[in-house]
């Protein structure tokens, strides 16, 4: 599968994947840069910190986006499922350990999601729906994006009945469970933010 023209799949949607959408939106809209208050994450939850809905949709839709782009752009040249599915996993790579921000980068979730929907919409929906459970009953986003991620690998294989798919969406939950490591902690000591806080 290591041919050139899959290598260059692979980093092409790790540069997508890089482009740091909380940053470009927050810029738009004539924000502080999102890695300067509240969490420091660039993502679409801390975004939302800033009091700019807007800006928080935009940066949601913008990391969607990519790592949906990822997946459909290897299936629309003529890769198969399982190329296309790295490829995704290239991009969310890419978001995480962006090269503009000098390898460091947004949490993943919106990312991820984005991939997902890449691979099979209704492993994204399905997933789209347990986070949305887990956050209006415990206002936590990181409690949420964590449910999520365990079972997506589970749902991945559900739905696809693929092994390689679902090890492919595993390594995707892994990455993004890690780098929640810190949000564990602060959500085990009572002092995590909940979503709708203000800046600190």
């Amino acid at each position: 599968m290591a041919t050139p023209s899959f290598i260059l799949l692979l980093a092409a949607a790790y540069l997508v994947g890089s482009v740091p959408f909380a940053i470009v939106s927050s810029a738009l809209f004539g924000l502080q840069d999102p890695r300067s208050y509240g969490s420091g994450n660039p993502g679409a939850t801390n975004v939302l910190r800033s009091g700019s809905k807007g800006a928080a949709v935009l940066t949601l839709a913008g990391d969607c986006f990519k790592g949906w782009l990822a997946v459909w752009a290897a299936t629309a040249l003529g890769f198969d499922t399982v190329a296309a599915a790295l490829a995704g996993l290239a991009a969310f790579v890419g978001h995480v350990f962006s090269v503009f921000l000098r390898f460091k980068g947004g949490k993943g979730v919106a990312a991820a999601l984005g991939v997902l929907a890449g691979i099979d919409p209704i492993i994204a929906l399905a997933c789209l729906g347990v986070w949305l459970v887990v956050v209006l009953a415990s206002r936590y986003s990181s409690a949420a994006a964590l449910t999520a991620a365990a079972v997506a690998p589970v749902i991945a294989g559900l739905v696809t009945r693929s092994a390689v798919l679902a090890a492919i969406v595993l390594v995707l939950s892994a990455i993004l469970t890690w780098r929640h490591a810190a949000n564990i902690g602060r959500l085990l000591s009572g002092t995590e933010e909940k979503v709708g806080g203000g800046k600190r």
